[in-house]
């Protein structure tokens, strides 16, 4: 990151604007889902609308280190501005989920090096680096798949999922079933793999919302496409 805003006036405002917005009960609730902030992402939001795209003052407010900070940073950066070689860095100093989330959806999705990071990053060994890579992966199977080997992919599940990390594992899992929502050909297998495996079989879900267990996710989502 550069220096530009780092210690500025701006950064200043914008930080101290976040931590009046600090609230101990959305604290309390992200850090049962690994994150430490406690702003509101709808306040957060607000904030980015307001500032538009500034590519200067999201660098200084990355460059914080402050998880919020981080989060309005992805809102109103330019995503191409961002050179392959340090999104690599920003990934790996992404360690709270939904910094990691919405660098990857937000930032490293539009920008001309996605493919390349996809590549790397599936094979790091660090499984919360590769968990990146199976989330672009996963775009891939639902919009490009063209080039990309679904059967292998089926394999790697099969024989890894079950036993990785967290994080891994549901970005494998969402995987697992965007394959057999978007590709009939290999539907069955898919369900199959979830079915031997169980992995988030017990998976609490809200009423209305659909179940991230693979078998059933396929299936309702098959269901309503047929409806539609």
């Amino acid at each position: 990151m550069t220096e530009t805003a780092r210690a500025g006036t701006t950064v200043a405002e914008v930080t101290a604007e976040l931590a009046a917005l600090e609230d101990p009960k959305t604290r309390a609730v992200n850090e049962r889902h690994g994150d430490d902030h406690g702003v509101n992402l709808g306040r957060l939001r607000a904030i980015a609308k307001r500032l538009k795209t500034r590519q200067d003052l999201a660098e200084g407010l990355w460059a914080t280190g402050d998880s919020a900070a981080r989060l309005l940073a992805l809102l109103i950066c330019r995503p191409k501005a961002f050179g392959r070689d340090e999104m690599d860095a920003m990934l790996r100093e992404a360690r709270t989920p939904k910094v990691h989330d919405w660098l990857v959806n937000y930032v490293v999705r539009k920008s001309p090096h996605a493919e390349e990071l996809r590549v790397t990053w599936f094979a790091d060994p660090d499984p919360v680096v590769a968990s990146a890579g199976w989330a672009l992966t996963t775009e891939r199977v639902a919009k490009r798949p063209d080039g990309l080997d679904l059967a292998g992919l089926l394999d790697n599940v099969e024989a890894e999922m079950k036993d990785a990390p967290p994080r891994l594992q549901w970005a494998m899992n969402h995987c697992l079933a965007q394959i057999g929502i978007e590709h009939p050909e290999h539907r069955a297998r898919a369900i199959a793999i979830g079915e031997r495996l169980e992995v988030l079989k017990d998976y609490p879900t809200s009423p209305g919302c659909t179940s991230p267990f693979a078998p059933v996710w396929i299936d309702e989502m098959v269901r309503r496409r047929a409806e539609s």
